[in-house]
């Protein structure tokens, strides 16, 4: 009689690890989408050379008040020296974004740092993979290229900083 009750229990202890193990594996979210976008200078950038370092990702348009509003703090963002990349994108010529001549001349008016990371989704195919649907989108994704957060609308820096803690 002991032994169906310890089998019993054991059967129980697996799959209480199985099913934790399934949640956590849920919880990491889908792997982000690769691609090849160029920045400003040319140099194409692909989301998997970045494997192995916490990405985020905050897709933008020029002519967006919150994203112009927010700029400067992600300035702010991107020369604290965190432990992670941030990429911006835009997508020229699509969602009534400047063509990629335009956009690039507007960039070169107003003030930033050169360490401001922007690539050039032209057509909207990033955008579209990602599943985003206004400006700005906030994406976190962790070392194994995983999403772990999705935003839409400003986030704040500390609210960034927060996340990006919290993840491997």
């Amino acid at each position: 009689m002991k032994l169906p009750l310890q089998l019993l229990m054991l059967a129980a202890v697996l799959l209480a690890f199985t099913s934790c193990s399934e949640a956590l594996s849920e919880n990491r979210g889908p792997t982000a989408p690769d691609f090849a976008l160029p920045d400003l200078n040319g140099t194409v950038h692909h989301l998997d050379d970045y494997r192995g370092e916490k990405v985020y990702l905050l897709f933008w348009a020029s002519w967006c008040s919150i994203c112009l509003s927010g700029l400067n703090e992600m300035e702010e963002l991107i020369e604290s020296d965190e432990d992670f990349i941030v990429l911006t994108i835009v997508s020229p010529g699509t969602y009534a974004e400047r063509n990629p001549k335009e956009f690039k001349a507007w960039f070169s008016t107003i003030d930033h740092d050169g360490d401001f990371i922007v690539l050039l989704d032209e057509g909207g195919k990033t955008f579209n993979q990602y599943q985003l649907e206004a400006y700005p989108s906030s994406i976190w994704i962790d070392t194994d290229g995983k999403i772990i957060e999705q935003h839409t609308g400003h986030v704040t820096n500390y609210d960034i900083l927060e996340l990006m803690n919290s993840i491997h």
